[in-house]
């Protein structure tokens, strides 16, 4: 069994700080809230993040512009790259979501499963795992990346835009599974 358990089921996150009581928000509260996801008001998650304002007024339009960008990478793919970032930090909870959305998208859940179950080395297509090995190394040791790394992408058929947009993905969930991993804990 996995030290993590990944799984494309629904996860929770509880906070480990007091959240921001939405009923009592203050404006600029409020307003961050607003910029986030529909939910925000009623998020453990976004409720602690609306504990520094300035943060999190800057973070929602920040995800959706490298997530949800009409150009470059397909969305599926940015799914998936954050998928691999969540596994090798273990954050189950962004795994959950994005395993979810990746499979949403592709209708194609089994890649997923596969990549819980038998790990970032189970069998992909070519441009699957051309994602998969350079999202992970990027994880893993991003001190170690060179312009070689970038050759399977290209062989797999990405852009220069879409290898930019990967990037981009794979930096904010380094950022993004920190946060969840140091202000909370799945719930399962």
């Amino acid at each position: 069994m996995s030290a993590h358990p990944f799984t494309l089921e629904p996860v929770e996150w509880a906070a480990w700080l007091p959240t921001v009581d939405a009923a009592t928000a203050t404006p600029e509260q409020l307003a961050a809230l607003d910029k986030s996801p529909p939910q925000a008001r009623s998020s453990p998650y976004f409720l602690t993040l609306a504990h520094d304002v300035a943060a999190l007024d800057q973070r929602s339009p920040l995800f959706n512009a490298v997530m949800y960008a009409p150009r470059g990478l397909k969305r599926s793919d940015r799914e998936l790259s954050t998928v691999v970032t969540s596994i090798i930090n273990g954050c189950v909870y962004c795994a959950s979501v994005h395993a979810r959305r990746f499979a949403e998208l592709t209708k194609h859940p089994e890649i997923i499963q596969a990549l819980f179950d038998q790990g970032l080395g189970a069998q992909l297509d070519p441009r699957l795992r051309a994602i998969v090995d350079f999202s992970a190394k990027l994880t893993r040791t991003p001190n170690e990346m060179t312009p070689a790394d970038l050759a399977p992408l290209r062989e797999a058929g990405l852009t220069e835009l879409d290898i930019h947009d990967l990037i981009h993905a794979v930096a904010m969930f380094a950022n993004a599974n920190r946060l969840m991993l140091s202000l909370g804990e799945p719930v399962l």
